[in-house]
């Protein structure tokens, strides 16, 4: 049975992923496809080889335009052909250490580019819901300790955490000035550090967990004392594919239509302890600590208060759960199992798991 409700909605709904080629849009766009919506993608080529959009076929499956989002006429006329009922807006430059190096090219993508999608979207006279993933880094972080609620303050004071509190503002003011006509519901949501299986990015600790093993180099930790909202990747997709039904099924527009999906607080936990519980797992393992010059906050933490009262949506696997499935699915990758099956029989056993009761 699936727990979430989402295997009769979904079916035959037309819903557009930009950035399904990445790692939790290839998670979603696999997700939806076993629903049976009619899926179409617009991203780039895959970012890293080898990539989850590939392994698991999906090259075959659906429908992907190759354009960037800064595109806009493509963009355009992509969404005009396809006339989506939801689009779930993915596509971003996500990597904070990359956005360093390239500010540019972050903030055009994550800025113009969500503005494109946005003025795009008005041409598809079927919409009903605009799903926007930015980021739990989006707030003001001033080192309190406090837990992130969704009115409070924006912020970011690196490229990439700017980029995406300017994304919100950019979601906020088309929704005003747009989506006021009792159509279209247009929603942010703000997830926690995630993870899982068939992640290849760089400068993420999981993929350099598995190069540092596959290379047989020490791991580096930038960071090891720095607190964060780690949740497995199938837990904000859940919250989102949720979200997009109540919104579509929602007669009026929701007011302060902003979410964090994240962890409980006694799943936060250090990225050493991260480390340390992957060793236990596999100790081919090592890690040594290189201190960087570029500003990271040290504590990070969602409030998921909100979604709880209002979605019923709560998060189902620990910490150690999460470790555990992602070293399975990594041990099954190098063993060279079909990974289609494999992360659909994942997600399947995700649905059927009750959502745990409040630790908080």
């Amino acid at each position: 049975m699936d727990q979430l409700g989402l295997e009769n909605f979904y079916k035959s709904k037309r819903i557009l992923i930009t950035g399904n080629t990445g790692f939790k849009g290839a998670w979603l766009s696999l997700w939806l496809n076993d629903l049976g919506a009619i899926i179409k993608g617009y991203s780039l080529a895959p970012p890293t080889q080898p990539n989850l959009f590939s392994i698991t076929n999906q090259n075959t499956a659906y429908e992907t335009i190759l354009g960037d989002i800064r595109d806009y006429q493509k963009l355009y006329e992509t969404i005009e052909n396809f006339q989506p009922e939801i689009i779930f807006h993915l596509a971003a430059q996500s990597l904070v250490k990359y956005s360093y190096e390239n500010p540019l090219e972050t903030f055009e993508t994550n800025i113009m580019g969500t503005a494109n999608l946005l003025e795009a979207a008005k041409c598809s006279n079927a919409l009903r819901v605009i799903i926007n993933v930015t980021s739990d880094k989006c707030y003001e972080n001033n080192e309190t300790g406090k837990s992130f609620k969704e009115e409070d303050r924006l912020g970011g004071l690196d490229p990439y955490s700017s980029s995406k509190a300017c994304a919100e503002l950019v979601s906020n003011s088309y929704s005003h000035s747009y989506f006021q006509n009792g159509k279209v519901n247009l929603a942010t949501v703000r997830a926690g550090n995630v993870i899982g299986g068939g992640d290849w990015a760089q400068d993420r600790l999981i993929p350099d967990i598995y190069r540092s093993i596959s290379n047989k180099k020490k791991l580096t930790l930038r960071n090891p004392n720095a607190t964060r909202p780690w949740q497995h990747v199938l837990e904000p997709l859940s919250g989102y594919l949720l979200l997009g039904k109540v919104l579509f099924e929602e007669k009026e527009i929701i007011k302060n239509n902003n979410w964090n999906f994240g962890p409980y607080d006694s799943e936060i936990k250090p990225v050493e302890f991260i480390v340390n519980a992957f060793t236990a797992l596999n100790p081919k393992i090592t890690f040594e600590i290189k201190s960087t010059p570029q500003h990271e906050h040290q504590v990070l933490k969602l409030d998921i208060s909100k979604v709880k009262m209002y979605l019923k949506w709560q998060p189902k696997w620990t910490i150690e759960q999460t470790i555990e499935r992602i070293h399975n699915w990594f041990e099954c990758y190098n063993s060279d199992e079909n990974m289609q099956e494999y992360c659909i029989s994942e997600i399947n056993e995700y649905t059927k798991v009750q959502f745990k009761k409040s630790l908080q």
